[in-house]
């Protein structure tokens, strides 16, 4: 945890750093973050996807590729502004829908998603929260569904956790008795990338 920063970032934090710059993290321009979305949807294990959700989509540009693997895809976002660029840029998609909502003040009334992303977000959230979040993923993926996680590892004054204290925090409910299953992952010089698959329950 971040003692500099120990509460899940508002809103207003987004929005924020929206109006100071459209493409505030390069998604658009950045050969990095072009290389690591490759390498996101290249670890997906299934060839394809009735319904999955996109937690904290930004402008698009993730959920544009993801959305060639799903029947249909929810991409949500805290911001207003990214996701007006994200619903131009994704706008011949029909399989795509998109939403603004905060997690997890916001409830998920929507349920047996097959694939959670939760990519470049998980750190924004304090460890109580992301334990309310882990809670809503566990109830709106189907036996068996599948959650990728992507994070930058190196610490951030600003953000409440690091990525390695989100990919822990899940592979901590791996182990024996647990509701998740790893299933690979691999680290890069600065993010980290782990598949997980909800248990199927006996019975």
């Amino acid at each position: 945890m971040n003692t500099n920063q120990p509460h899940t970032l508002p809103p207003s934090y987004f929005d924020d750093v929206y109006r100071a710059n459209e493409d505030p993290w390069n998604f658009e321009t950045s050969v990095y973050e072009q290389e690591k979305y490759a390498a996101s949807v290249a670890a997906l294990p299934r060839p394809r996807y009735a319904r999955a959700l996109e937690i904290g989509c930004s402008l698009g540009v993730l959920t544009q590729q993801l959305a060639a693997r799903c029947n249909y895809l929810l991409a949500v976002d805290v911001a207003a502004a990214p996701l007006v660029r994200a619903r131009r840029r994704c706008a011949q998609l029909a399989q795509v829908e998109f939403r603004q909502m905060r997690l997890p003040d916001d409830p998920l009334s929507d349920a047996n998603f097959d694939l959670v992303v939760l990519s470049e977000v998980g750190y924004y959230w304090a460890a109580p929260d992301l334990t309310r979040v882990a809670a809503q993923l566990e109830q709106v993926l189907a036996p068996g569904g599948q959650l990728l996680l992507v994070h930058w590892t190196p610490p951030v004054h600003d953000y409440p956790l690091t990525g390695d204290e989100v990919h822990d925090f899940f592979l901590a409910k791996t182990q024996p008795g647990g509701a998740w299953r790893h299933l690979h992952g691999f680290r890069h010089a600065t993010y980290r990338l782990d598949v997980l698959e909800k248990v199927k329950q006996p019975g």
